[in-house]
């Protein structure tokens, strides 16, 4: 399980300290997909004359921040071997759910603000628990279940709604996705405590480790004791309630709840993760390396915005470096399996004495 392997050969030979500091850092993907990121800014703002500034990133940063809550859940999705196609979805319906529960003439009395997030979060938890219980106990593939999933949350969405946004929200709603701390959005500070919490959970706690287990090898979790179907069950509850948390965030900061809201998001968001090392053949993947990979995506989108690039050709080229970014992944897989395929094979040739 190579994201948990972190000891070096030991040689005998005094080491060098910054030499090998410098090693570990460029074995990093992370490494070059920053080195990578600072060569796609400074072109662009060669290009534009503008790119890089203040006014700028922040605004990628907001663009960005709904998603950053998704590739958390969905790291952990990519890590224990499945994924997640029902993100953007349960991100329309936890915002819809929200304003539902804050319009007094759409249900019986309107809520309490902070019991109408609740409530949304909530949809989100349900939807995350369904998810899992079917991979789990019904065995049902997590592409097939999400896929439903996806197509049950948008229903929902417009059943609940008749199809239209819902507008005319507390103006004391809006102060949570509008507001600012030091001139900077709330939705970008929530974003990055849920990177940072997400991050320190999946490299120091136990808990979250399991998954690199189970993503790795789940027969091999199993019997070492790991409840693999709770483990699930975790992961994907996990990933619905923060992309339910989004969308609930996302109507605040835009006012209104639209159930089309969020479509293509799941697609972007395993891009990003699988750009920033996740592997979807699981037991690989960090929620620093999703940050990153998000960064990349949203560079490129706010790159062909400022160059003036038709919206057809924006989704043409998001769909190459899907299909690009999962290719890298499938060739260092067989690049990386060559080598114990051939170890295996010289070892059943080799004669018993």
């Amino acid at each position: 399980m190579a994201a948990l392997s972190s000891s070096e050969p030991h040689t005998g030979a005094k080491p060098n300290v910054v030499l090998t500091l410098l090693g570990q850092i460029a074995r990093l993907r992370e490494f070059f997909l920053v080195l990578l990121i600072v060569l796609i800014g400074i072109v662009l703002h060669l290009k534009t004359g503008h790119f890089i500034t203040e006014r700028n990133l922040t605004a990628i940063a907001l663009g960005f921040s709904p998603l950053a809550f998704m590739a958390v859940g969905m790291t952990a999705a990519l890590v224990s071997g499945g994924f997640d196609l029902s993100v953007g979805s349960v991100f329309a319906l936890g915002g819809v759910v929200t304003a539902v529960a804050l319009r007094d003439d759409m249900l019986f009395t309107a809520l309490p603000i902070w019991l109408a997030m609740l409530l949304g979060i909530f949809a989100g938890v349900v939807a995350g628990f369904v998810n899992g219980l079917l991979i789990t106990r019904a065995q049902i593939n997590p592409f097939i279940t999400t896929l439903g999933m996806m197509s049950i949350a948008r229903g929902a969405g417009y059943a609940i709604t008749e199809g239209s946004p819902i507008a005319r929200l507390p103006k004391e709603f809006f102060k949570i996705g509008q507001g600012e701390i030091n001139g900077l959005s709330n939705l970008i500070w929530i974003a990055l405590v849920v990177l940072i919490i997400g991050d320190i959970l999946m490299r120091r706690s136990a808990l979250f480790r399991q998954i690199y287990y189970v993503g790795g090898n789940e027969d091999a979790a199993r019997l070492s004791g790991i409840n693999v179907d709770r483990v699930k069950l975790g992961v994907y509850t996990l990933s619905a309630t923060l992309a339910a948390l989004a969308g609930v965030l996302s109507a605040s900061r835009f006012t209104v709840a639209d159930p089309g809201a969020g479509v293509g998001y799941e697609l972007q968001v395993i891009a990003a993760c699988i750009i920033g090392g996740a592997s979807l053949n699981g037991g690989k993947g960090t929620v620093l390396g999703a940050l990153l990979g998000l960064i990349f995506v949203g560079f490129i989108n706010n790159g062909m915005v400022q160059l003036r690039v038709p919206v057809y050709w924006q989704n043409l080229a998001m769909g190459v470096i899907l299909l690009l970014a999962v290719g890298s992944d499938t060739l260092s897989q067989r690049l990386r399996s060559r080598p114990r395929a051939r170890k295996a094979a010289e070892a059943e040739l080799k004669p018993t004495a």
